[in-house]
């Protein structure tokens, strides 16, 4: 097996459907060839994970492979065996996808190679190589350079989530893989830690406790483990990293309004970014930090506006509906997700162009849907629903289609989703 990777341009209309979301792409995954029969548990274990991580994405229609997907070559030996594309076309296959895995000692190998079937061209041939226990690595690792080859952007695979966990009354904030796999615990507060926020290297986490009934905004270094606490009096709400940078903004009370501030990773308080009348609450940014999004209740209702940082500009975004909250801007585009509460009680989650242009709602009759948070990619809203009773953690992609459960156990809110590692 050659540790060779060959990368085509990628077909155009790929990208289309990609950056769209309105149709997935057919794609014939084929389980992995192996030998040695002492190898088919992990074969069959790479097989599973890539494919749950691939249906995760909600870009793709897996389509079972046929029986004759070769005609003839080494079936066992990538690059010499003969694919069959006119039998992949019979069963509507635009991509293929599909490889032999071997292990040696420790070490398990996988070679793999994708074709665009319409055209018989190899689009990409690479080695993936790891551990026994690194299975989910290696299967993700082809999960995100054929999602990369698709998109021409880096995707999901190797981003993480930070949400609050609330179980036995208390909670807590847990760190996962981007699919909610591996939660784990990562405050111990006692009881109440609120709004997550991970740092654009997701390497710090800002979040608030309560210490003796006062909120208290902390910066937590996640791989040293030190936490400083920002010393200021009064309330603190929603923290949020500023692309680009490794200062957070964040709602102090200390000057007596409530008013969004700068904080950069030492928890020193820096400048003041809005001066107005009624709360200003919920920052986010745009993707190249010089624009922010925010909650002000100036003119009544709580009402989503963008501050242009260099200039001082503020202009109102939301005008449809009565109370508009917690924007989150994309981290590629300039679209805004946020939540609306309608007429019938329901909340529910919308997006925005940063212009006021192409409002939409993702979701309807769903109960409560809050804390949108966009993938790294752009692809995917992570978000909380009590559609199933409790609060639970959701995903769909950007569209609104394809809504689906993390199933994590008890109950989950506020999400926040990390940039690539």
């Amino acid at each position: 097996m050659n540790a060779v990777t060959i990368c085509a341009e990628p077909v155009g209309q790929y990208i289309k459907i990609a950056k769209e979301g309105e149709t997935k792409i057919p794609l014939v995954l084929k389980t992995l060839d192996y030998q040695k029969e002492k190898d088919g548990k992990y074969a069959r274990d790479l097989d599973g994970i890539m494919k749950s991580g691939l249906d995760f994405t909600g870009m793709f229609s897996l389509l079972n492979a046929p029986l004759n997907v070769f005609s003839g070559g080494d079936r066992y030996v990538v690059g010499e065996r003969q694919v069959n594309f006119p039998a992949l076309s019979s069963v509507g296959a635009e991509l293929y996808a599909g490889g032999v895995m071997e292990r040696r000692g420790s070490t398990i190998n996988m070679a793999m190679e994708v074709y665009d079937v319409l055209t018989g061209k190899l689009m990409l041939k690479k080695l993936y190589s790891g551990k026994r226990d690194d299975l989910r690595s290696i299967g993700h690792r082809f999960c995100a350079d054929l999602m990369e080859l698709i998109t021409g952007k880096p995707s999901v695979f190797d981003s993480r989530l930070a949400f609050v966990s609330l179980n036995g009354g208390k909670k807590e904030i847990f760190l996962s893989e981007f699919d909610g796999y591996g939660a784990k615990q990562v405050t111990s507060t006692g009881g109440m830690a609120l709004t997550p926020s991970l740092s654009p290297d997701s390497g710090l986490l800002a979040y608030l406790t309560y210490s003796g009934g006062l909120p208290d905004l902390q910066i937590k270094d996640l791989a040293t483990q030190k936490t400083v606490s920002v010393m200021k009096k009064g309330v603190k709400i929603d923290p949020s990293w500023r692309n680009g940078t490794l200062e957070c903004a964040t709602t102090f009370s200390f000057e007596g309004d409530q008013e969004i501030y700068m904080v950069d990773r030492n928890g020193s308080v820096g400048r003041r970014l809005t001066r107005s009348r009624g709360i200003d609450v919920s920052p986010s940014f745009s993707p190249d930090g010089r624009k922010m999004a925010f909650v002000s209740s100036r003119h009544g209702s709580p009402q989503v506006f963008i501050k242009d940082l260099s200039s001082g500009r503020e202009s109102r975004l939301t005008f449809s509906g009565k109370y508009n909250t917690q924007p989150a801007w994309s981290p590629v585009d300039d679209k805004i997700a946020f939540t609306s509460m309608q007429k019938n009680g329901e909340i529910n989650i919308f997006t925005i162009n940063a212009d006021g242009s192409g409002l939409r709602q993702l979701t309807y009759r769903a109960r409560q849907n809050e804390a949108p948070g966009w993938s790294p990619d752009g692809s995917m809203i992570v978000f909380s629903s009590t559609r199933d009773g409790s609060r639970k953690l959701f995903m769909m992609n950007a569209n609104g289609r394809n809504q689906r459960s993390l199933k994590l156990p008890g109950e989950q809110m506020q999400p926040s989703w990390s940039s690539l590692r």
